[in-house]
């Protein structure tokens, strides 16, 4: 059941019905569902979360405005149904935290929609830093920025990094020490629409992500480096790189060339994310994109919030 078929949900509802698994769209705006009924044949619409829960499903999938997220997800729950929230999971770690023990207590399982997860890349760089192909991890430096959708309630570090904290969190393999933030409000006075952030892990390792929905070009890429090498990935084009390349004690650049490690075709993130969310309701297991993962994701962002709010500091 996709609870909520707009401007991503739709792809939801799209993706669960050529999988043969939708059971039903909850829609509230009522002028959507003829259109809805024509696209996808045969399928349950009801108005609300309510009516919704009175059909044969197994799982929901959240797919409304961020803010939604917390009352409807622990609605579903607390009704004995497995969820997916879409990114981000709640606007507030509090809210997060609560999902995750109301997953635990009514056995739920509770997933969280980071899709750039399921991208067959990051299952590869994975691998790849666990090898040690490229030595010891140094630094990862992400950026994801566009001419995108402006939101009027989060700022763009909520709307676009989501995905990339929760990569980031997965290839590091651990929460962060501490952070740093900077950002911009340009179209709204009180919404980022530039933001930088700064993470430092464990054993030194540091992240650095910059998104903006204020730029021109698309731009989305991923650079990791190592003690004996980077890892380079070209998300637009699917392509992972190895650069063998380097700064030698002496302080000497040395180079061993460049390979294409990862080549992609015509990859469905989606379709992977959503094949696993009924493969972990099927076989009762964790999901990759679990609520620990969200609950962190959120917790970070929360705390970065708080540091943009805390203004600059004035040189004198």
């Amino acid at each position: 059941m996709v609870v909520g078929a707009g401007h991503w949900g739709i792809n939801h509802v799209k993706t669960f019905y050529e999988l043969g698994a939708l059971a039903g769209i909850v829609e509230s705006n009522l002028e959507t569902h003829e259109e809805l009924r024509s696209r996808f044949p045969g399928i349950l619409l009801f108005a609300n979360v309510e009516e919704g829960l009175q059909a044969d499903a197994d799982g929901f999938v959240i797919a409304t405005p961020a803010p939604t997220h917390f009352k409807l997800a622990k609605q579903v729950m607390f009704a004995g149904k497995d969820v997916l929230i879409e990114k981000p999971m709640t606007l507030s770690y509090q809210e997060a935290e609560s999902l995750v023990e109301i997953a635990k207590v009514t056995n739920r399982i509770l997933m969280v929609g980071h899709l750039l997860l399921y991208q067959p890349a990051i299952q590869i760089i994975k691998g790849l830093l666990e090898s040690k192909v490229i030595g010891t991890l140094r630094s990862i430096h992400q950026q994801r920025m566009k001419l995108g959708r402006v939101r009027s309630v989060e700022n763009v570090m909520w709307s676009f990094g989501v995905h990339d904290l929760a990569v980031l969190l997965y290839l590091i393999g651990g929460t962060p020490r501490s952070l740093q933030v900077t950002g911009q409000k340009a179209v709204q006075p009180e919404i980022e629409d530039d933001t930088y952030l700064h993470l430092t892990f464990e054993r030194g390792v540091q992240a650095h992500l910059r998104t903006s929905w204020l730029w021109p070009v698309q731009e989305r890429s991923m650079v990791i480096s190592g003690t004996e090498g980077f890892l380079v990935y070209e998300e637009d084009k699917q392509i992972v790189t190895l650069y063998r390349k380097g700064v030698n004690s002496d302080l000497q650049n040395w180079d061993q060339g460049t390979e294409v490690v990862y080549q992609g075709g015509e990859e469905n993130p989606l379709k992977n994310e959503c094949e696993h969310f009924l493969s972990c309701i099927h076989e009762r297991s964790n999901p990759l994109s679990d609520g620990l993962n969200g609950k962190e994701v959120v917790r970070i962002l929360e705390q970065a919030s708080l540091l943009l709010n805390k203004g600059d500091i004035l040189i004198e």
